[in-house]
């Protein structure tokens, strides 16, 4: 299986006035294609802050970050914008929709920075929403939706564009333990049936259960725990 995420000697610091705070330390790391890959650890241990360097939404202070070839430390802000519209699909903590807009509507925002037509939009967003189970709640506004249910569709406005990589912060930190199920197990047949790479950063370990591999990162060092047979 190929290298789609290549991490080598990855540092951050944030400069706080004149104190500095290194958050990630000299940190290696390699995630094949088709991987799914949960990150668990204390509250301050990096995990967030690798994960959004993984996105593109964030910097390193020194280090490389390879994502199918590209070295996204390199791009300057604007290619960066663009490279993560194109390769990578956010899933977070709370869902994000904007609460005037359909379900169908949600999904379709990241193809609005698109050169495709309304009708293509729209039958991509339908594609998406019939992925997470969701086709008969398109017209659906998010208060209209259970918890579980705006996460899904926030799942569907991740994958809408096909992109190479998801990321997900804490996607079920705000679930109960039957939508959270819904969600893993979702998250788990994207991987499975469908080839998306998954990044997920969690406190639970029942839900790194569903990842093939866990990482443990402490105090900004990262220690990977042995292979493990996904739920």
């Amino acid at each position: 299986m190929s290298t789609l995420v290549e991490i080598r000697n990855l540092t951050k610091v944030y400069t706080r006035g004149h104190q500095k705070l290194e958050v990630l330390h000299h940190i290696d790391l390699d995630i094949v294609a088709k991987d799914f890959v949960a990150l668990m650890g204390p509250s301050g241990s990096g995990k967030t802050t690798l994960l959004n360097l993984i996105g593109g939404l964030d910097s390193p202070t020194d280090g490389t970050i390879a994502v199918a070839g590209e070295h996204i430390e390199r791009l300057g802000e604007d290619a960066l914008a663009k490279w993560r519209a194109s390769n990578v699909g956010f899933v977070f903590q709370f869902y994000n929709l904007l609460p005037m807009l359909t379900a169908r509507r949600n999904v379709e925002l990241p193809l609005l920075l698109t050169k495709l037509s309304a009708g293509e939009r729209r039958r991509k967003a339908e594609v998406a929403l019939e992925l997470v189970g969701l086709s008969d709640r398109s017209q659906h506004k998010p208060g209209e939706l259970s918890g579980g249910q705006q996460q899904r569709v926030a799942i569907a406005r991740a994958i809408v564009s096909d992109p190479t990589l998801l990321v997900c912060d804490e996607p079920t930190g705000d679930l109960d333990r039957q939508s959270a199920t819904e969600v893993l197990t979702l998250m788990q047949e994207l991987n499975r049936d469908h080839g998306k790479t998954i990044v997920m950063v969690t406190h639970d370990p029942k839900a790194a259960e569903y990842a093939h591999r866990t990482l443990h990162l402490d105090k900004g060092t990262l220690v990977e725990t042995p292979e493990q047979t996904a739920a």
